[in-house]
């Protein structure tokens, strides 16, 4: 005689694989790549992540309607003068911005170095994803737009 209820054997496999499955995390892919069925791609895991810190390093303050404190607004300091002040600030905004607006990292390193050449902050960050244990580098390149 079936009473509609889970047995406890049931119940148990169910929070077993709950409690197993590895913790995912998705992003849209902002340059709308599709598919072949049209699809726009979504981006997962790690690469998620990247997008994500890349996001807040290239979102300034009030770009983000109802959260005008998101980002870490470094358009502010591109135009000042291209010295170990700047790439200090540049640095401490980073980090800053990072560590609270990206919960999923850790241990993250950052170097900001300034390309004389084509007048240019190139941001390298090494970090640590938390949910999978997985390490990642990037590098984002800051520049005057005019």
């Amino acid at each position: 005689m079936s009473t509609g209820l889970l047995s406890d054997k049931n119940v148990y496999e169910k929070q077993a694989l709950i409690v197993s499955r590895r913790q995912q995390y998705s992003d849209l892919d902002l340059s709308l790549v599709r598919t072949s069925k049209k699809d726009i791609v979504p981006l997962t895991d790690l690469d998620a992540v990247k997008t994500s810190v890349r996001n807040i390093l290239l979102t300034n303050h009030g770009d983000r309607p109802f959260q005008p404190y998101l980002g870490a607004n470094l358009r502010a300091l591109l135009f000042e003068p291209a010295d170990q002040f700047t790439i200090f600030a540049i640095h401490e905004d980073i980090r800053f911005a990072i560590t609270k607006f990206e919960p999923r990292i850790d241990q993250v390193r950052i170097r900001v170095d300034f390309n004389d050449s084509s007048s240019q902050y190139n941001v390298s960050l090494a970090f640590r994803v938390i949910a999978q244990n997985q390490s990642a580098d990037m590098i984002v390149r800051l520049e005057r737009i005019r």
